[in-house]
């Protein structure tokens, strides 16, 4: 491992070299494609370098010890290897982590799916609060959501919500948040205090570009009809809802939001090529060992990945045995704990894997 970062690293050297030739200097497309790539191997190249550092530092403080200090001066040298020690392995650990594979969808927007499940009324309260907490998440990263579509319940809820997530790392973050979501509290309608238990799905799908799958015209069913819900007078007198499907696959996607035929058909036809994505991702997913699917997970939309219990003031993420309290802050998007300890745990089954 250690060769392989040293040849990173000069490679890193190698590209400062090369961008401060004249003639690259000058040729602003492969000025453009090498600092790309430098940027790309910075932090790991300055974590390699730090673990050089904190390596050097141990070899000499170690060194300290050969040349017969007393006994004060051979305990506080003692002390600070110990502290060396810790810190390389710290760092050597940051340092497998960031050689593992990278996904190449982790730096794209995203567009997210909530969907009301099991509960009635409740389940439809439930994915209301999951796109509140979503949103309040994005809007503390600097974040940007765009509403594609959203059909409301009568009390508040939604049964169904598709938006767009903007902003740089939006997929790494909230990859791992595609699966059943469970809440139980008791309903605001339930007079007798009992405890409901009620469900919402949430899929997250990284947001495919038009190079990335090509939808053929023929395969295009596009229905232009008047929107619904809010929207003022030009929702009544103009059609620009947009009901799009893919014949060979039946997927059917539906924009209304915009005030604009176009602009409906736009945002329409890149939920669609997202949708046709996923589908390709998950065929490939479906080819992987039986063996290695128990190790992972399948990655099925239908596993429970969370329950947020209301009278126990409590989160519990199923795949990681998890649990943390104070729900209300989770709710209001400070989601960090619960992203990264899920991450981390990933992250280890692969570092797992990778040594095996």
């Amino acid at each position: 491992m250690l060769d392989r970062l040293e040849r990173i690293e000069q490679r890193y050297r190698e590209i400062y070299r090369q961008m401060s030739q004249p003639d690259i200097a000058s040729d602003l497309k492969q000025l453009q494609e090498l600092a790309k790539e430098r940027a790309g191997l910075e932090e790991l190249v300055t974590r390699y370098r730090d673990y050089k550092t904190a390596s050097e530092s141990l070899a000499e403080t170690r060194a300290m010890l050969d040349d017969g200090p007393d006994e004060e001066m051979a305990e506080l040298v003692k002390q600070e290897v110990a502290s060396l020690e810790a810190e390389q392995e710290h760092l050597l650990e940051e340092l497998k982590r960031a050689l593992l594979p990278k996904d190449p969808n982790d730096e794209k927007d995203i567009i997210v799916e909530i969907r009301a499940g099991a509960g009635g009324e409740e389940a439809g309260l439930f994915a209301a609060d999951l796109f509140r907490m979503y949103s309040r998440y994005a809007q503390i990263k600097g974040w940007k959501i765009d509403v594609i579509s959203v059909n409301e319940s009568g009390i508040g809820g939604i049964r169904e919500i598709i938006f767009e997530v903007k902003g740089r790392g939006a997929y790494s973050r909230l990859k791992y948040e595609s699966g059943v979501h469970r809440v139980q509290r008791v309903p605001t309608t339930e007079s007798s205090g009992r405890i409901h238990t009620s469900t919402a799905t949430v899929a997250v799908l990284p947001k495919a570009e038009e190079l990335d799958i090509e939808v053929k015209p023929d395969d295009l069913k596009v229905d232009i009809f008047h929107s619904g819900g809010a929207g003022g007078q030009n929702v009544n007198k103009v059609a620009t809802a947009v009901r799009m499907t893919h014949i060979p696959t039946g997927i059917v996607v539906v924009c209304q939001d915009e005030r604009s035929q176009l602009q409906n058909r736009l945002r329409a036809m890149s939920v669609l090529r997202t949708r046709l994505l996923d589908t390709e991702r998950r065929k490939q997913e479906e080819k992987i060992t039986s063996e290695r699917r128990s190790q992972v997970g399948t990655g099925d939309r239908a596993e429970k990945i969370r329950t947020y219990n209301f009278p126990q003031d409590r989160i519990s993420d199923h795949r990681i045995n998890l649990t943390v309290r104070n729900l209300p802050r989770i709710l209001e998007g400070e989601l960090d704990e619960l992203v990264d300890a899920v991450a981390t745990s990933i992250q280890a089954k692969q570092l797992e894997e990778q040594v095996a």
